[in-house]
């Protein structure tokens, strides 16, 4: 069963289209992730499910129910926002029972309520604190209380990691997706953060300028990429000019210039029917950086010069020229990356690429 379905949604402002018919639906209990840049229509796309403003078309249904004039008060969500919203003249415990007070729920009721969520986000200890008594971490902990004592048919959250420090934010992440594990409630997520995607959702929703470029499972979206721009938003990627020279059952053969013929697989290239113009799309992790007299295995080997070199710590980030083409190329190292200059080898393994379709010139 879903739990949200979307269907033709579209929501203007004036005269600007900030959701173009968007229509997906929910599973129960999964983790769904929006993900793009500022501006692509995600968050208005949660604050439509959670009713802060209406669809200009189409309709939202929650649990089977259509919703879009049912008041915010009445669809059962639990939401968290970047600013987390803590009222800071009440303490902990009176902030995570504050939506308890509007469900006709006991005080005793309430009273174990309130303490069996703060056990759930580790925080038992907190419940006679003010909010400003609280880290950055803790407090984003007792929003999601608040939102989830209330026992909503959907979770909404609305960058609430964005505001913590890089390393606080990863220790979140695993939290969130501990407690949302734990009591199985559908997640709706909103993030521009391409790792907080992979690494927490079920399903990726990729929006650009309003629309669903792709939904798929993390693993789809990232080795299958549906197009350019889902191939560059997520990680970095080698988008290559090439000819579809033939399709048939094992794949598709490309043809490029200082490549010679590669043969993709066809479950790497769902959107390639025919020959023509295309694009083959390498990982920059999936290029492997080799002295240029090392076997090459099964990989297919491209003699380039390093031009320039991003030293990450455990990892290289490399800009290669291979022809006319500059590659970057992401290898761990184990002592001392390739210095620029260095003469090197490119080896890659065809089924670690993917196509698309090409602009027809």
């Amino acid at each position: 069963m879903s739990a949200v379905s979307l269907t033709n949604i579209v929501k203007k402002f004036g005269g600007f289209t900030a959701v173009h018919r968007m229509s997906m639906d929910i599973p129960d209990g999964s983790f769904v992730t929006l993900l793009g840049p500022s501006g692509c229509g995600k968050t208005t796309t949660l604050r439509m499910i959670a009713g802060l403003i209406d669809p200009s078309e189409g309709d939202i249904s929650i649990k089977g129910k259509r919703i879009n004039d049912v008041p915010i008060h009445k669809r059962n969500l639990g939401l968290v926002f970047q600013n987390y919203a803590l009222f800071p003249h009440k303490t902990i415990a009176e902030n995570v029972a504050f939506g308890l007070r509007y469900r006709n729920v006991s005080k005793a009721d309430a009273g174990q309520k309130v303490k069996d969520v703060l056990d759930l986000v580790q925080l038992p200890h907190v419940a006679d604190r003010y909010p400003k008594q609280l880290s950055g971490g803790q407090q984003q902990r007792i929003a999601l209380a608040r939102a989830i004592v209330i026992e909503p048919d959907v979770l909404l959250l609305d960058e609430p990691l964005s505001a913590l420090d890089a390393n606080l934010r990863e220790d979140m992440r695993v939290e969130l997706k501990r407690i949302q594990h734990r009591i199985g409630i559908t997640t709706v997520f909103v993030t521009h953060d391409q790792s907080e995607a992979l690494a927490m959702s079920d399903r990726i929703v990729v929006m650009s300028n309003g629309r669903v470029e792709q939904i798929g499972t993390p693993q789809e979206v990232y080795n299958t990429p549906a197009s350019e721009f889902v191939s560059r938003f997520l990680g970095i990627s080698n988008i290559l000019e090439a000819t579809c020279r033939e399709v048939n059952g094992q794949g598709l053969s490309l043809e490029l210039a200082h490549f010679g013929k590669i043969t993709v697989p066809k479950d790497r290239a769902p959107n390639v029917a025919d020959t023509g113009p295309a694009q083959l799309v390498i990982r920059a992790e999936k290029l492997l950086l080799a002295e240029k007299s090392a076997p090459a295995d099964d990989r297919i080997a491209l003699d380039g010069i390093v031009e320039a070199v991003d030293y990450q710590g455990q990892a290289a980030r490399y800009f290669v020229r291979v022809g006319d083409r500059q590659l970057q190329v992401i290898n761990m190292i184990d002592q001392h990356p390739f210095q620029e200059g260095t003469e090197v080898s490119v080896r890659f393994r065809p089924r670690d690429c993917a196509a698309l379709p090409g602009a027809p010139k």
